[in-house]
């Protein structure tokens, strides 16, 4: 696959199969395409050249199966974390509101709390915002550096959130600067460099591009 904006190329050739229902970490530098890869399996970013399968659909026919973070949160600033997840929920088609509960209290959030999100720290909406990408039970989720401005503690409920995720069936992307977080947690670390897939390692010590 190749993505270029005018005349950079983001990714260049990149060619790469992925097990489902495993962590996949997503390293490397700024600009080596990390996000742009993400974007591209979200449907987000069509392929200048190339092709991508998910489930063996394109993302665009695959995506109510996808749960995709975004670096910024994507939420209502005006909006309780309840309302917000009432109001994605009426877009993916669920219409229960205890599912809305529940996800908010799985991120470590209370569902009772009614001030504005504009108003959270940024430790709280990024709970808040992987708590949206969850809502519809995808089938795959890519995340963009979920744990950016997240204490340690709250990092480290996220990931065992996202381990119970993984061993319920569920294929994770985590695009991330903060590789050792996932370690033990992950079951491979891939590592971009300038637009490419330079190693695939089982972990977050080894690999990395000279």
């Amino acid at each position: 696959m190749i993505k270029q904006f005018g005349r950079f190329a983001a990714l260049r050739g990149v060619s790469a199969e992925f097990d489902p229902g495993r962590l996949h970490a997503i390293l490397g530098d700024n600009g080596a395409g990390k996000t742009t890869l993400l974007r591209g399996l979200a449907g987000l970013a069509q392929p200048t050249q190339g092709t991508i399968s998910i489930f063996g659909k394109s993302p665009r026919d695959a995506c109510r199966e996808i749960g995709y973070m975004a670096h910024p949160s994507l939420l209502y600033d005006e909006m309780s974390g309840m309302e917000n997840l009432r109001y994605f929920a009426g877009l993916y088609g669920v219409v229960s509101n205890a599912r809305c509960e529940e996800v908010i209290r799985s991120v470590g959030l209370d569902p009772e709390l009614t001030r504005g999100v504009g108003q959270y720290s940024q430790g709280m909406r990024q709970r808040m915002s992987l708590a949206r990408a969850i809502l519809h039970d995808p089938r795959l989720l890519l995340l963009d550096e979920p744990f950016s401005n997240v204490d340690i503690h709250s990092a480290r409920e996220m990931v065992g959130l996202l381990r119970g995720m993984r061993d319920a069936g569920k294929t994770i992307f985590v695009v991330t600067h903060q590789a050792m977080l996932l370690e033990g947690a992950a079951d491979e670390f891939v590592w971009m460099q300038a637009g490419q897939i330079v190693a695939r390692t089982a972990t977050a010590e080894r690999g990395r591009a000279q």
